[in-house]
């Protein structure tokens, strides 16, 4: 019984004296605090809201049949050679979800375009000065790249109207210094290749209403003639700078 008692006195001494050396371990065990890790901020979404103004180069084609009423004589010319063409453009977008909404106006400068349309010793000569239209842009995105069509309005300046005589050479020129007025429709494609620069690519059909033109002197006093099916077809590429003023754009394509 003794033994027993002894061993036990033993044991609980030998397990107390752990204990104690474990606990004084692990209060002297130094701290260790967890690795920093940075927090990851994603930018905010790409947004084509806000005002843009840009620049714009490219080529157009006219398209008119003339038709002489007192000589019964019809002039069509299909389409004219191109010409070139350039100016500005400025508008503004607003973004809904994937959906872009606008309004954009342009005003192109046309290179002399006379079109000089010939049936046998009569001639007539046309030629358009200036572009200029107003339309609606709708389009669909996936950040930095813009698909939209245009709807609206377009204006042609044309310079004189002149008809010559090839056998006598005599001529008329009637002013037409007036603006011409027609629809618009179009489509096209821009990237944003920076925070604030994009660029684009269109095609835009402008049908013009038809005119008439009575010569007042000369040898075709009061001829009339009829200016019928008139367009203009057009191709741009343009750059723009945009505001950003809808919101930071974070998200362009490089």
């Amino acid at each position: 019984m003794r033994k027993l008692l002894h061993t036990t006195v033993a044991l609980s001494a030998l397990l107390a004296t752990s204990m104690t050396a474990n606990a004084a371990d692990v209060r002297a065990r130094p701290y260790s605090p967890p690795p920093y890790v940075a927090p990851v901020y994603a930018p905010p979404p790409f947004s084509w809201t806000g005002f843009y103004v840009g620049g714009n180069i490219g080529g157009a084609w006219t398209n008119r049949d003339v038709t002489d009423t007192f000589l019964g004589v019809n002039f069509n010319n299909g389409n004219s050679n191109g010409v070139f063409i350039g100016g500005v453009q400025l508008g503004y977008n607003w973004q809904v979800g994937y959906a872009v909404l606008g309004i954009e106006a342009d005003f192109d400068g046309a290179a002399n375009n006379n079109n000089t349309l010939t049936v046998g010793a009569l001639q007539v000569t046309l030629n358009n000065r200036w572009i200029t239209t107003l339309a609606a842009r709708f389009g669909l995105t996936n950040g930095p790249w813009l698909f939209y069509g245009k709807v609206g309005g377009g204006w042609v300046g044309s310079n004189d109207f002149t008809v010559a005589n090839l056998t006598t050479g005599s001529s008329i020129t009637v002013s037409n210094n007036n603006s011409n007025s027609g629809w618009l429709v179009g489509a096209g494609i821009e990237w944003a290749f920076a925070p604030n620069w994009s660029t684009k690519v269109e095609y835009n059909y402008l049908g013009l209403d038809d005119r008439t033109f009575t010569v007042p002197a000369g040898f075709l006093a009061g001829d009339t003639f009829t200016l019928s099916n008139r367009s203009v077809q057009m191709v741009k590429w343009g750059i723009n700078y945009r505001f950003n003023w809808g919101g930071p754009n974070y998200g362009y394509g490089y």
